[in-house]
């Protein structure tokens, strides 16, 4: 992880880009009154949201499984649909 100042940033941009793709370096840009961002690859930020995603659904599914071992959900009947 690498932190550079907006002003090296902006001076040196191709070379920062270069890094996040082809190193998959995370580049910091520190700026005036902490309003930091941060640049990395595109492949990186998807697995990252992926990621993400993935914990929430596992986090439902963990509710889930809690409502069901404490009394929670009813059973129903299965529905059959003719295929006519």
């Amino acid at each position: 992880m690498l932190a550079v100042n907006y002003s090296t940033i902006r001076n040196n941009l191709k070379s920062y880009c270069d890094q996040a793709t082809d190193n998959n370096e995370t580049v910091i840009v520190t700026r005036k009154n902490e309003k930091n961002i941060v640049i990395m690859s595109l492949e990186q930020y998807n697995a990252l949201t992926k990621a993400a995603r993935n914990t929430e659904y596992l986090a439902k599914i963990d509710r889930g499984i809690e409502q069901l071992s404490s009394g929670g959900g009813s059973a129903h009947e299965l529905i059959e649909v003719d295929d006519e």
